[in-house]
């Protein structure tokens, strides 16, 4: 076995310069229901070597490709797969290579969206984690790419395909506790401190250029590296965009919003963790969708963040509490669901008279249906914009310390210079490949 410098000399020597143009073949090819769709596995962490793990198991799929700056994580994925797939640090080589269909990106939430954007633009499907972008001016930048390359890119929401949590949501559709109005997510959870630290030198076998991407460039530093670059502004979007993402789709599906919020308020900062995180551990978001304005028609999201917190609503770190006109629905991707009639009396029985209709046992199955048949996937990137917003206004809305007016026509914050300015982001100076226009 050759060793990890060596291998990573290959590695670079096969890494592309350049994305090249693609050609009219690679931007029609679309896997058929008896072909193999051939998959490549960007970003290879914790979730990303979950996922290769997911697809790996699947029934005519290949992966081809793996692909990650760090040389540990990146000859680690390539030993688990039995074909030995080609591992790359530059993600453009996939991106070259006409015979892949799709790719899979669960890299650090800066690289979410310039990603999946290149991967669209090259013809590819992409399977994006959650959150989808780094901010709402990507996320819309990347459902454009993908309705103007008519590819299926599928949001790593994936309680939209998880029987309990589709049949809650089926439950309010059969109008189980009345209207709708309000809808209350959580995530309480005692989140580790990253205490203090300063730059220091970059890790052998790791490429921090191509790890920093299209993000403004800072000196490497431990405590923003592998997995706490989530706690920092310059790569991810903080416990509301990780683990509360999850909360919020759900909970704006059960809902029945369309589109986004006109209303946001918050309140939040570091309450707890003395050390460098950059996002709050306490937070309190609400958001309001205007429906058409009239009385019945206008719904309220509330999301409550404790990341310092052990004692449970419902004994669940994490969840979504429904609150109808004839009574209230809790249900929590750690498996319960409890139903309370407008007596206040437990229904014993918390199943829907009909069972959702599922179009595959789970989200990667979903993904490569979606793409054998032309479908739109169950977690669409428009649905992926959507349930992607709350998290990004809520997010300046406590950076900023006050609450914003938000047209979802426009996509724009009224009357707010420097709260718009936080719906995009700094990019590299001097510019990057990677970087997205539009």
């Amino acid at each position: 076995m050759s060793t990890r410098r060596q291998f990573m000399k290959q590695v670079a020597g096969s890494s592309a310069a350049g994305v090249t143009a693609v050609s009219a073949l690679s931007r029609a090819r679309a896997a058929g229901a008896n072909e193999r769709v051939r998959t490549a596995m960007i970003g290879l962490g914790g979730q990303g070597s979950n996922l290769l793990n997911a697809f790996l198991s699947l029934d005519n799929v290949d992966v081809a490709y793996v692909c990650d700056p760090d040389e540990a994580r990146l000859v680690a994925a390539r030993d688990k797969a039995d074909n030995r797939p080609q591992a790359v640090t530059d993600l453009r080589k996939i991106l070259d290579d006409n015979s892949v269909d799709a790719v899979v990106i669960a890299t650090p939430d800066h690289w979410h969206a310039p990603a999946a954007i290149l991967a669209c633009d090259a013809g590819k499907h992409v399977y994006v984690e959650k959150p989808c972008s780094h901010n709402l001016r990507e996320s819309r930048l990347l459902l454009d790419a993908a309705r103007r390359n008519e590819r299926v890119v599928q949001h790593g929401t994936d309680m939209r395909t998880y029987s309990l949590i589709a049949g809650a949501v089926q439950m309010l559709r059969e109008g189980r506790i009345g209207d709708v109005l309000m809808a209350k997510a959580w995530n309480v959870q005692r989140r580790a401190n990253i205490g203090h630290s300063q730059p220091s030198s970059v890790p052998d076998g790791v490429d921090y250029d191509m790890w920093v991407g299209p993000a403004e460039m800072v000196p490497f530093q431990e405590n923003r590296f592998h997995y706490n670059w989530h706690w920092w502004y310059n790569f991810g979007t903080g416990d509301i965009g990780n683990d509360g993402a999850h909360e919020i789709d759900y909970a704006r599906w059960g809902l029945g919003v369309e589109g986004l919020p006109s209303k946001v308020m918050a309140l939040g900062g570091k309450y707890f963790h003395d050390d460098d995180q950059e996002f709050p551990d306490t937070a309190m978001c609400l958001f309001e969708y205007p429906g058409n304005g009239d009385v019945g028609q206008r719904r309220q999201l509330v999301f409550e963040m404790r990341l310092w917190d052990t004692t449970y609503p419902y004994n669940c770190d994490s969840g979504v509490e429904f609150y109808g006109t004839h009574g209230r629905l809790m249900v929590s991707k750690r498996g319960k669901v409890e139903v309370i009639d407008e007596q206040n009396q437990r229904d014993t029985n918390p199943t829907p008279k009909e069972p959702p209709q599922l179009t595959a046992p789970n989200h990667y199955l979903d993904f490569i249906d979606a793409i054998k048949t032309g479908r739109r996937p169950n977690a669409d990137i428009e649905i992926g914009h959507a349930s992607v917003a709350p998290i990004h206004l809520g997010n300046i809305a406590v950076r900023l310390g006050r609450s914003l007016e938000f047209d979802p026509q426009t996509e724009e914050i009224i009357n707010d210079a420097e709260a718009n300015v936080l719906l995009g982001r700094q990019y590299r100076d001097g510019g990057h490949w990677a970087m997205p226009r539009g």
